[in-house]
């Protein structure tokens, strides 16, 4: 598994489609729970920040979008757990 930080994050997800990955965002706002979707073909996880997701080009540029059901109160998870919950299904899927 690869990590990157980038600094234009639209622009490398264009740049990922074109080398044949599928793209997936974290997003509270879709219907697709997280332990729904495929991840066992050649892809690229975006987490959104905290508080404040994804911003609508990095949204609108992903193929798939899926959330965390949460509980409570509670309307966003820190980033580093958020995405060791994706990437830990994942992992499982493969």
């Amino acid at each position: 598994m690869k990590i990157a930080r980038v600094n234009n994050l639209a622009e490398t997800i264009r740049n990922l489609k074109e080398e044949g990955l599928w793209i997936i965002g974290t997003d509270m706002e879709t219907e697709v729970e997280y332990d729904k979707q495929d991840y066992t073909g050649d892809i690229a996880i975006v987490i959104g920040s905290e508080g404040f997701g994804m911003s609508k080009i990095v949204k609108d540029n992903c193929d798939f979008l899926i959330k965390i059901p949460m509980k409570g109160k509670i309307t966003s998870l820190n980033a580093s757990v958020s995405a060791g919950i994706v990437i830990y299904e994942a992992l499982k899927q493969r």
